[in-house]
């Protein structure tokens, strides 16, 4: 180790994800802008995750050193993947063994992540979880009858609190998130630090993007993310068909999922088909201009702890419309960046978009105020806001990280 102060020396991270790139969600893309972004910092950065098929691997990817670990196929979704118990205790404890980090920072208390979590606490490393789940995420793949979704929940709810009370400290995406652990049990000490996001990267496409092509009459509606069940986009389609803006309307839907195909029939069915398109799976290039050309981004999810994709079309300048539920009204000052809508009720999502895109002008002033709004979300403070974390869990008696993270996080 180098002689530097403990404060300024460079660490050894640990970050343990089950699901991440080329996994196309919002905890896969968190881990790998967090794990980047450290390495970038001067910081030797591990990732364990699981593997796409039954061997394991290691090989460095932007700057990281990722070990895969072998897991198998689900049923259930192609990002969901199954590694055993005993092979993830036992990889996860040789992985620590040679590696010696200074830190882990897991994303899950599932599979490859339990593992680490009780090899870090067994070898005394320090230990950071962060939360991206809740039940109500799960429950559509695995066709939870609703009759027993309370009870299934709570024994979710029950687990995930037994395992991330073995952390050092527990991170959530918002304050909303936060609660929401506390609200299921969770009495130890948890702070809201959000996932983070590259605001300049967005920000300046859109810019460019904006500059090369005239301002046309029809107006884009965006939806970026899963094509599931619990992203509510029927009631994004039917609100299409409710709209009353004399502007020419078109809806862009980026992503896939098991509910395409079902969405697709709605959309005919509505008599909209014509105004929407389904992008499916696309590139980070045509995701970016996908953001850069949308005049309203709107996500109409009851189950987002943060939702990167409403902060990235908020970075890139555009105004919101969400549902006001779980932490989506974080993001929006009514009125000023957008609206939130009361979830599931159409006409008011379909009120709430006429307003926004009656006029240019609405439009021009909402997005310059998401665009300020989400700046606190900057990708490079949040890394600073981990780095103090990191800190004090490996030295959970020197107290000075944690009381300067958190009265920056109460200015």
């Amino acid at each position: 180790m180098t002689s530097q102060p403990f404060s300024r020396r460079s660490l050894r991270i640990v970050v343990g994800a089950v699901t991440y790139p080329p996994d196309v969600n919002g905890a896969a893309n968190f881990g790998h802008r967090l794990a980047v972004g450290m390495a970038r910092r001067g910081h030797d950065v591990h990732v364990i995750c699981h593997s796409a098929t039954g061997e394991s691997t290691t090989q460095v990817e932007d700057g990281v050193t990722v070990h895969r670990v072998g897991s198998y196929r689900t049923p259930v979704h192609p990002a969901i993947r199954f590694c055993p118990p005993w092979r993830a205790a036992a990889e996860a404890d040789q992985l620590l063994e040679d590696l010696q980090p200074d830190v882990v920072h897991v994303q899950s208390h599932f599979f490859i992540c339990r593992g680490l979590i009780n090899a870090a606490r067994k070898r005394g490393i320090g230990l950071v979880a962060t939360n991206h789940f809740m039940p109500e995420n799960i429950f559509g793949y695995f066709k939870v009858p609703g009759m027993l979704q309370k009870a299934a929940a709570r024994l979710l709810w029950d687990h995930l609190v037994k395992h991330y009370r073995k952390a050092h400290l527990v991170t959530a995406p918002t304050p909303r998130a936060v609660q929401l652990l506390q609200d299921n049990g969770f009495t130890d000490r948890a702070v809201p630090v959000s996932c983070g996001m590259d605001v300049e990267l967005y920000r300046r496409r859109a810019e460019a993007y904006r500059a090369q092509q005239p301002d046309g009459a029809t107006r884009t509606v965006l939806f970026v993310g899963r094509l599931d069940e619990e992203k509510h986009i029927d009631d994004l389609l039917r609100a299409m068909s409710l709209l009353r803006t004399e502007a020419p309307t078109r809806l862009e839907i980026v992503g896939d999922g098991p509910r395409r195909a079902a969405f697709e029939e709605l959309a005919a069915e509505l008599g909209v088909a014509d105004r929407v398109h389904f992008a499916g799976y696309v590139d980070e290039d045509e995701l970016l201009d996908a953001y850069a050309r949308a005049d309203l981004f709107c996500m109409p999810s009851i189950a987002e702890l943060q939702s990167l994709a409403t902060m990235e079309a908020m970075s890139a300048g555009t105004p919101v419309v969400l549902a006001n539920a779980m932490a989506l009204p974080h993001l929006v000052k009514p009125g000023k960046n957008g609206w939130l809508y009361p979830p599931r009720d159409v006409h008011a999502l379909a009120s709430a978009i006429d307003d926004v895109l009656d006029d240019r002008e609405t439009i021009d002033r909402m997005g310059a105020a998401s665009q300020h709004l989400v700046s606190q979300h900057d990708i490079d403070v949040v890394l600073g806001r981990f780095e103090s974390i990191y800190r004090h869990a490996i030295d959970p008696d020197d107290m000075a990280e944690l009381d300067e993270l958190r009265t920056e996080l109460a200015s």
